[in-house]
């Protein structure tokens, strides 16, 4: 009688085991870099025309303050529109680049 007992509640125990709900854990260990673009000041002179160009064209009041250069040939142009400090950028063509 002992066996039967014992061999019912293995049965039932194993049983039970899968019956319980599954429990789905997602974890995502997802490493996000991103790389800050070096920049290296530059003097106005060395702008390209194209960048020179569509600054008069575009930024009429414009002072420029700074320029800087990094190693895709972008230029990030540090401004000065009606009293108030602006950073915009440009590709070596001219192109105005949003950042």
């Amino acid at each position: 009688m002992k066996k039967v007992i014992l061999s019912a509640a293995i049965v039932l125990g194993g049983l039970s085991s899968f019956a319980a709900p599954a429990i789905a854990t997602s974890q995502s260990d997802e490493v996000v870099m991103t790389t800050q673009e070096e920049y290296k000041e530059i003097k106005a002179e060395e702008l390209p025309q194209a960048v020179k160009d569509a600054l008069a064209a575009d930024f009429q009041t414009a002072t420029l303050d700074k320029a800087y250069v990094n190693a895709k040939l972008e230029y990030k142009l540090e401004l000065t529109v009606d009293g108030a400090a602006s950073t915009v950028y440009a590709d070596k063509d001219g192109n105005w680049i949003e950042k």
